[in-house]
């Protein structure tokens, strides 16, 4: 009986990690390449288990809505950052890593808005 106890704890420690794990790798994302977008804040989602501000970058005369990925609000607030830096209808510029795939989509890196001038988002 013991054994079997053991058993499964050990493969719910396993799933768990191994969840863990591939949630983070990020893998979606050309971490080798950073690209620059400006644009205003069209909403902060401050959530976890990561933050998301969705950004209107205007190019050509069109405007795009870009889907930025940051870190965990713990995280960020650790790093001294709060909900209200990065209000809706803020100018911001960022410099993130874009999705493998070509959609309108970043890992963020670093964000430039008000007194946060280069400070990183992730």
């Amino acid at each position: 009986m013991k054994l079997k106890v053991m058993v499964l704890a050990t493969v719910a420690v396993v799933s768990l990690t191994w969840t863990a794990w591939a949630h983070h790798a990020h893998s979606n994302y050309d971490t080798n390449t950073f690209t620059s977008l400006e644009g205003t804040v069209k909403q902060l989602r401050w959530m976890n288990p990561h933050t998301w501000i969705l950004l209107e970058v205007s190019s050509g005369g069109k405007t795009t809505v870009w889907n930025l990925e940051g870190g965990s609000p713990n995280a960020l607030t650790r790093e001294g950052w709060k909900k209200e830096d990065i209000p809706a209808g803020a100018a911001i510029k960022v410099r993130c890593h874009p999705l493998k795939d070509g959609a309108n989509g970043c890992l963020l890196g670093f964000v430039t808005v008000g007194q946060h001038i280069d400070k990183e988002f992730d």
